[in-house]
């Protein structure tokens, strides 16, 4: 079974996160990680170009989509790499495939809660079962989910050092991720 961890990282944080998630991921046995990273070469003249990345993606049983929020939504690099996949949904590849989302921003709201719904609406248009962060943010034992979302998993940095608490989120997302591949493939 494979968890791919599909992101673009500005300054490194999203990337810090996209790690975290991928090594939480990679502790369910029998689970295989791709990390994604979508980078400047991949985009030309602003369209994404990649269709390596695009077809290493196919083989993915689930996909964990991560980006920076940038004035209320994913990274330009991101949309070109969501716009993109636009053959993949006519032909519904990635329907029944789980996903997942994060991202961070500057401030302790910064609308990132609009980037994890864009996220969620681009899974939905292709079929896939979003994954939930199922942590109540303050009641968690471990503090987990600091900044209370339910959707995916919202980190916040001013100084683009990633909070320690938003990355044992990021290691739970990808423990919880891949636990529900595998759950999904056993009950198919």
């Amino acid at each position: 079974m494979k968890v791919a961890v599909v992101f673009h990282s500005a300054t490194g944080s999203t990337k810090q996160l996209a790690q975290t998630i991928a090594e939480g991921a990679a502790q369910q046995p029998g689970v295989e990680v791709i990390q994604a990273e979508i980078v400047g070469a991949d985009i030309v003249e602003g369209r994404f170009r990649n269709t390596g990345l695009l077809q290493q993606l196919t083989s993915a049983d689930a996909l964990v989509f991560g980006s920076p929020t940038y004035m209320g939504s994913v990274s330009a690099q991101f949309k070109a790499f969501a716009d993109a996949t636009g053959e993949l949904w006519a032909e519904k590849v990635w329907a029944d495939k789980i996903a997942a989302g994060f991202t961070i921003g500057v401030n302790l709201s910064g609308d990132q809660l609009s980037t994890i719904q864009y996220l969620q609406v681009f899974a939905s248009q292709h079929g896939m079962l979003w994954a939930s962060l199922d942590l109540p943010g303050g009641y968690d034992a471990e503090q987990r989910n600091r900044l209370g979302a339910q959707s995916g998993l919202i980190a916040q940095s001013a100084d683009g050092k990633v909070h320690e608490t938003d990355l044992r989120t990021a290691y739970y997302l990808g423990q919880r991720v891949a636990g529900l591949v595998k759950q999904f493939a056993a009950s198919h």
